[in-house]
């Protein structure tokens, strides 16, 4: 009980919120968080984006976001009060790492072996989900994998929570509007999915470099000029094929 008063009083304390509302100073850094929150979040909107494809709708596909939007602030809330341990969560990173190369991986496969694919999904018994429940779950697991680093490079700019949890949870707003510019893109110019797909493996690389055995760290910036050069490499071979 004293350790989760420690950890997490900070968040009930009424003094500190009214504090950090008052001070221009506090919006300062929090806007700076709600950067570094969309920065960072650029390869999540991604990934996010390519798993909703999997539903069958437009309107399935916003509903899995908004709940994992929820999901999102629940964890952003109980991963802040542990940000100190965090940096000690690598196996989450590999694991994380582990399931984007899988997906990434998978896309592929099944684009090169469709009749076998078929062939196994009718052999396939049951899901014990359905598919928009593990559509949903599969975005809460993610954002933990990535809210890891955006956490610890917030908790590094300032270490008062409840700075880092506004900061946070703005992010998480502005990342479900990236991802959901995607989803719009990826409709009218459909080979921007396989795109998507060859930046989840991209990505999976790029978490898998952060673990500290290896502690590579590829700048934002870097990511996001690959990202950018990605989409205009598509959009040029969407636009040979029409």
């Amino acid at each position: 009980m004293e350790l989760l008063t420690k950890l997490y009083g900070p968040f009930f304390d009424m003094n500190n919120w009214k504090t950090v509302i008052e001070s221009g100073e506090d919006w300062m850094i929090i806007l700076s968080l709600v950067l570094i929150e969309c920065l960072l979040s650029v390869d999540n909107a991604i990934v996010l984006a390519a798993q909703t494809q999997k539903l069958p709708d437009k309107k399935q596909q916003e509903k899995s976001l908004f709940y994992g939007l929820w999901g999102a602030y629940l964890f952003r809330f109980i991963l802040i009060g542990v940000g100190s341990y965090l940096i000690h969560f690598w196996e989450i990173k590999v694991l994380g790492a582990a399931y984007l190369m899988y997906l990434s991986l998978n896309h592929f496969y099944q684009m090169k072996y469709p009749e076998k694919v078929k062939h196994k999904q009718a052999k396939k018994r049951k899901p014990l989900l359905p598919l928009f429940w593990s559509v949903v779950i599969s975005i809460e697991l993610m954002d933990i994998v990535f809210s890891v680093d955006s956490i610890l490079a917030s908790l590094a700019v300032s270490s008062n929570p409840v700075i880092v949890l506004i900061g946070g949870l703005i992010g998480i707003i502005c990342m479900r509007g990236i991802a959901e510019v995607i989803m719009k893109l990826i409709e009218i110019v459909p080979e921007l999915e396989v795109m998507a797909y060859f930046l989840i493996g991209l990505i999976a690389i790029k978490l898998f470099l952060t673990i500290p055995m290896i502690d590579i760290e590829i700048p934002a910036a870097a990511f996001g000029i690959v990202v950018l050069g990605s989409v205009v490499v598509t959009l040029i071979v969407h636009k040979v094929r029409n």
